[in-house]
């Protein structure tokens, strides 16, 4: 399977301005000035973003913590001296100066950033002009999707549509529904560019369902059920389907699957390495790191007959349809992992660590069919929610769902979504948009009012010279 390598630090396209925190520099960095002159640089520019997909920041400990170890289907795991500093998002004791707040944080803006240059700077260059528009495009998708991450784990936060043109990054804090509406505007104008479709050599960067169904999800995020509905339908009419096999989705062979509707690739080479992925929550010692676990409020969530327990949740001792016995080598760690990013020993590439070649999957369709029966549902449109609800459940091998009413079936919904996405980190804002946090989450200390956000980093308000107020609490 070819697949375009995305080098996590090509280069770094520094601005003028000086310790805000949006300019975060790599190293290799090349100057503005001397780029964004050729077809290649806006190509180069544009994996740059990508890069960041699979970027230690979006996809290893920070995201896993932030997005995951809060929600109540995921543990921290490994050993437990190991990183016990993860606890605190268990526990909801993080602070404004905690490493991993400042991290998401941090990494996020430095991919926003990563967008704006390509934003503001390919229209510039004389080159093909639908290859131009189509990268500008695939940026400001990626700018969205970034921004959709800052804005549920944060809130409001500053908009930057491309790059400050007097250099000036010290801005005051939009708000929440200004930055939804930021990201609409952006998804709608990459859907209206974006191919549905790429050859092999492309294959991996956003398309025009991509797109649509990650705008799907955003206007669910701000109950905007009529758009979420008709967003989520144009996404079904474009082709997508359910694997047929709950276990062949998340193994290599399936990538890129009818059921793909926004994927990462990750791949190992020499030059550019692998992502780390699922080496942290691989098998203790055996595979991996152990880490970011499933818990036993998870385990009792599923049905009786559902498969997706046991295709989710890998054991010690079991093995595996492909042939690995799970035995881990630590003695202090748990006894379950994370199946979905389990890449078996006779796929993995060591040369870049275990499972460097486990691409990620931020939408699929059956998060489609689950949008779409929610939105439905509140609509009042009954048959057609449950209609897509039972299309993800009879690939679970289950019966239809028993709900009849809207109340009985928006819960039967939400559940659906808490076993079917089952630690891919959407239970925590799942939680909290729904308003059951408190419900699942108070007892491991979550508080009404305050941890719905994450605090914004000291560093972060220190910097802004006071144009930053805290989130509630903090």
């Amino acid at each position: 399977m070819k697949k375009i390598f995305l080098t996590l630090s090509i280069f770094s396209l520094i601005v003028s301005c000086n310790d805000d925190f949006v300019d975060i520099k790599d190293e290799g960095q090349t100057d503005v000035a001397n780029f964004f002159t050729t077809q290649d640089d806006a190509m180069q520019a544009t994996n740059a973003i990508y890069s960041f997909l699979r970027s230690w920041e979006n996809s290893g400990f920070p995201a896993q913590y932030v997005f995951g170890v809060t929600g109540d289907d995921v543990e921290k795991g490994s050993n437990p001296g190991d990183a016990s500093f993860i606890n605190a998002y268990d526990n909801f004791t993080f602070t404004v100066s905690d490493d991993g707040v400042r991290g998401y944080w941090i990494g996020q803006w430095q991919a926003v950033n990563r967008a704006n240059q390509v934003i503001t700077n390919v229209p510039k260059i004389q080159m093909d002009t639908t290859l131009r528009d189509r990268l500008v495009a695939e940026a400001r998708m990626l700018r969205a999707y970034f921004y959709f991450n800052l804005v549920r784990i944060y809130g409001g936060v500053p908009i930057y549509d491309g790059l400050p043109a007097d250099g000036n990054y010290l801005k005051a804090r939009n708000s929440t529904a200004e930055v939804y509406n930021f990201i609409v505007s952006d998804l709608t104008a990459a859907a209206a560019v974006l191919p549905q479709t790429y050859s092999a050599a492309d294959r991996g960067r956003v398309t025009k369902g991509g797109a649509l169904g990650l705008l799907s999800k955003v206007y669910l995020y701000m109950k905007d059920y009529q758009k979420a509905y008709d967003t989520s339908n144009q996404v079904i009419a474009l082709g997508y389907s359910l694997d047929p096999s709950f276990n062949h989705l998340f193994r290599p062979a399936g990538e890129f699957g009818t059921e793909s509707v926004f994927e990462v690739n990750c791949d190992c080479s020499a030059a550019y390495g692998g992502s780390q992925y699922a080496e942290v929550q691989g098998v203790r010692n055996q595979f991996g790191w152990g880490f970011f676990t499933p818990t036993t409020e998870l385990e009792n969530a599923f049905e009786p007959g559902d498969i997706r327990k046991e295709l989710s949740i890998l054991r010690e001792g079991e093995t595996t349809a492909e042939g690995d016995l799970i035995h881990k080598q630590d003695p202090q760690a748990g006894n379950t992992w994370n199946q979905k990013v389990y890449v078996p020993s006779s796929l993995n590439n060591n040369a870049c660590g275990y499972g460097s070649i486990q691409n990620i999957r931020i939408l699929r369709f059956a998060d489609i069919l689950l949008i779409n029966a929610e939105a439905a549902n509140e609509l009042g449109n009954t048959s057609t929610a449950i209609t897509n609800l039972n299309k993800v459940r009879t690939r679970a091998s289950l019966g239809g769902t028993t709900a009849s009413t809207q109340t009985a079936l928006r819960a039967a919904i939400w559940q659906e979504r808490r076993v079917e996405l089952a630690m891919e980190n959407d239970r925590f804002p799942d939680l909290v948009r729904t308003g059951q946090a408190a419900t699942y989450l108070g007892a491991k200390g979550f508080k009404t009012g305050k941890n719905e956000l994450f605090p914004i980093p000291l560093d972060a308000m220190n910097q802004s010279n006071g144009l930053f107020t805290q989130n509630p609490g903090y």
